[in-house]
């Protein structure tokens, strides 16, 4: 399996995945025109695309799929929520097709297994995405790690997984008190310490991979996020571990899985 994150970050998230054949988006926070320039800088043609899977309706993750899915006739896979609330993203002609949270679902080469999460959107959902031997699995949109989110994730080879916010940076910041309980509450955006957490008790399950994402621009920096996460492994006794900041303006390496 081939994984590239096109962004990531509250300006825009898309994450490409392939599988033989299979090419497939998972989510389209930026406008269509950029997915197609990410998609073509990793040698992509956006033309080959076959599917865009949605997490949930907010701007940064659908913005360009209903474009995309006119464009290029694409069918749309999101729950029956989420098409309820993003119907100004779509025009009616799209190709929608409805899963149910937490029923997995074949497309192609690759298998989805959707699970609820804790955030503040209609039908929200994150996936664990099987390709042949490989697991992918991303964690990103979520205010805590539910034991249900544990279980999905568990023997992923690589995982996306939200590094929002440094705790002291968004406490002592300019947003608003209510922006603030918003992002670091239950239902918000998970912290750098949340997600070390997280990733330490996967590590002991045998995840050796993360890559770190949704980095807010004034509430982090790629070096907390990424010191937090590799401080707490290595305080637990994880020295083998690969972990990678995303980037909002450029799209990630391709990774093999």
């Amino acid at each position: 399996m081939k994984v590239c994150v096109l962004a990531s970050g509250s300006g825009g998230n898309a994450v490409y995945v392939q599988e033989g054949p299979t090419r497939v988006l998972i989510d389209a926070g930026l406008t269509g025109r950029k997915v197609e320039d990410r998609l073509r800088a990793i040698d992509v043609d956006p033309g080959s695309l076959q599917a865009i899977v949605v997490t949930h309706e907010h701007a940064d993750h659908i913005r360009g799929a209903g474009v995309l899915a006119r464009r290029f006739r694409l069918p749309v896979w999101m729950t029956g929520g989420t098409l309820e609330a993003s119907r100004e993203t779509f025009r009616g002609v799209e190709r929608v097709r409805r899963f149910e949270n937490d029923e997995a679902f074949d497309f192609g080469d690759l298998r989805f297994q959707p699970f609820t999460l804790s955030h503040d959107a209609a039908d929200p959902v994150n996936f664990v995405v099987e390709g042949g031997e490989a697991r992918l699995g991303i964690a990103t949109d979520l205010g805590v790690v539910t034991q249900l989110v544990y279980q999905r994730l568990r023997g992923a080879d690589l995982v996306v997984m939200e590094t929002n916010h440094d705790r002291d940076l968004l406490m002592n910041g300019s947003y608003s008190w209510d922006l603030k309980r918003r992002i670091g509450g239950n239902r918000g955006h998970l912290s750098n310490g949340k997600a070390a957490e997280a990733l330490c008790s996967l590590a002991e399950e045998g995840l050796r991979q993360a890559l770190l994402a949704h980095l807010s621009d004034e509430n982090n920096r790629p070096d907390l996020a990424e010191g937090t996460c590799r401080s707490e492994l290595e305080g637990r006794g994880v020295r083998d571990f690969a972990l990678t900041v995303l980037q909002q303006d450029r799209p990630s390496p391709i990774f093999v899985i």
